[in-house]
Formats: structure tokens, sequence, C-alpha cells
């Protein structure tokens, strides 16, 4: 059932069901997320079987603000401080020491944990309301301190930014916070903050020179680290991937394949910033955008609108090797590679 996100009455009833074990469907500015008690093993069992996810695969934990970090974390880094300083309420996620005995299971069993604050005031407004409802049935007036909450889609697939995407997914049962389309469309970038300099797991729409500008030293990519490192959300080889098989190419090669099936040319979808010319009309052309942060705004909608239009195959257009299209590039390629 997709409410209002906006409406006060529709916050509280989904801070109820949270704190009653329920999962719900959140919008945040990077994505929607699945959401439920990251305190809560029952609980965050639910994401796990709802999306077909591995157990061990660990949840992003997210909260009200910098000051609920210290109920999850056992060490802040000044480094990591500076981060969240900088980009908190944001699309950030940092990975800190876990502190013994909270959220094991959303972190899939590791002794590290992600935290995320996410900038989208239906979230603020749910994590705030979920701080200040007590959990029943408890001893003590426990209540709930942050929301695991992975992408809300079946496991590998393609990560909902409309609350009708996640319906798609879950159907009408699920409740679902509609809080429009999400603005920034990839998911956060993830830095791991646990091995005494920062590293950057997974890329989205901050870049490396952003980050490192913020906390003030370089900021290691991710394939710096050795085989001791937290596993990390969505740093799978294959991910984000629609039904239709996704393959990346340079925009003479689109032209090329194209003119080769000429008017026999059917269920392919063409999304590139030089649209290609196409002798049959059952091929789907797209216009990508110039600007990195517009296409990564619309990159998961357009695959699940090529999905829904019937194509099997869609062509990309390979995105420019600059630091700001890093996160689209990092989304595409892990979709190609399903």
């Amino acid at each position: 059932m997709i409410v209002d996100g906006q409406d006060p009455q529709a916050i509280r009833a989904a801070a109820c069901a949270l704190a009653a074990g329920a999962i719900v469907g959140v919008p945040t500015e990077t994505v929607y997320g699945l959401a439920a008690d990251a305190q809560s093993d029952a609980a965050v069992a639910r994401i796990y079987a709802a999306k077909g996810r591995p157990s061990d695969h660990p949840l992003i934990v997210h909260v009200a603000d910098a000051a609920a970090v210290a109920h999850f974390a056992s060490a802040v880094p000044d480094f990591a401080q500076r981060l969240m300083q900088a980009f908190w309420p944001g699309p950030l996620t940092v990975i800190l020491p876990r502190r013994p005995g909270v959220a094991s299971a959303a972190t899939g069993h590791q002794d590290s944990i992600a935290l995320r604050c996410p900038s989208h005031p239906v979230a603020l407004a749910l994590l705030r309301a979920c701080t200040q409802t007590p959990v029943p049935g408890e001893a003590t007036d426990r209540t709930v301190h942050g929301l695991a909450a992975p992408s809300a889609n079946k496991f590998g697939r393609v990560s909902p930014t409309t609350a009708a995407h996640v319906r798609s997914e879950f159907g009408d049962e699920l409740l679902v916070l509609d809080g429009g389309a999400c603005e920034v469309g990839i998911e956060s970038a993830i830095v791991d903050c646990t091995r005494g300099a920062p590293v950057l797991l997974r890329p989205g729409a901050l870049t490396r020179a952003q980050l490192a500008a913020a906390c003030g030293q370089d900021v290691l990519p991710g394939h710096a680290l050795d085989s001791a490192a937290p596993r990390a959300s969505g740093t799978l080889q294959a991910h984000y991937a629609p039904d239709a098989k996704v393959r990346l190419m340079d925009a003479a090669a689109l032209q090329t394949a194209l003119d080769l099936l000429g008017a026999d040319a059917a269920h392919i979808a063409v999304y590139a910033r030089c649209v290609p010319r196409s002798h049959s009309p059952r091929v789907v052309l797209r216009r990508m955008p110039d600007d990195a942060a517009a296409v990564a705004q619309q990159l998961f909608a357009v695959l699940r609108e090529f999905d829904a239009g019937g194509a099997r195959l869609i062509w990309i257009e390979v995105p420019p090797d600059t630091p700001e299209w890093d996160g689209v590039r990092d989304r595409l390629q892990r979709a190609s590679a399903a």
C-alpha cells in the first residue's frame, strides 16, 4: 500500500509498524529502501527473505543524525568524523567498527557496520519518529535507533527510484511511504573507515576528490583493500541488472551494430548520448543526458522502462572516463556483468 510520505499520520503509522517488527518501503535521496529495525534480528531477517538476499551480505543502517552513530559504532576516526560533517545528511555511507552486541544480523555478523544519514525529508521524519516510538513487548523502553534499509528490490536487480517501482517488486501489501522520485538516483558512496585510511568501496554521486577534500587526506580506491576488508552493499561484480541483457558499447559500435541488423532489428533499446540511426521501428532510441548527475537520476527508471517495454537487449553507450561519471559507470558495469 502506497501512502503519502508527507502525511504525519502515515509517518507515525510507519514508525509503529517498524517498532513492531514489520518492513516498510522508504524513500531516500538515493533510491528507495526496504527498512526494518536494525536492532531486531527477526525484523532484519524479513528484509533478507523478502529480497532473496544472502544473510551474510551486510545492510546499510540509516540513522537520524550523527549523534546516533555512538549507539552503533565503537570508534569514529577523525577523517570519518570530517566526512560525516561534510556530507551528512546526504549520499554517503561510512563503515565503522561495530559495537559488540548491536545490529549483528544487519551487518552480516561482521565486526563493522555501515552507517548513513539520508537527506530525504520523509526518511528523516521517519527516523526521528522511530526514536520516539517504543518497541512493544520489551522490558525496557527501547526505541528504534536506526533502520537497516537496503534498496527495495529483489536481490541483484534494478534499484527502485519511485514508490511505484517498490510496489512492482513486492506487491500492494507492503507499506510504502511515497516521497516522489529520488533526487540522486543511484546508491550512496561507501567509504570504509576501519582500515586506518579512507577507502572508497562503492562510488556514488560524490567523487573521490570531493571526499578527499572533506576528510583532508587521499581516499584510496577499493582495489587497495586486502581479503580482510569488510563486505559492503552493492559491490558484487554482477548487480543492478534488468531482465534484458545489458551491453556497453561506444558510439561507433552502436551504429555499426544497428546498421548490420537493419530493418530486422527488434526488441532492442538504446540509451546513448550520441543517438544512433536505426532502420527498424522496433528499436527504442533514448538520448542519454550529457550531465552525469542527470543520468544518475534517471538511470534505473530508464532500465525499468526498457524492461516494461519488452526489450530483450539494452545497448548503452559507455560513459566518459572522468571522475564525475564513476558512480554511473560502476552501476552500468555491474548491470552488464549479470
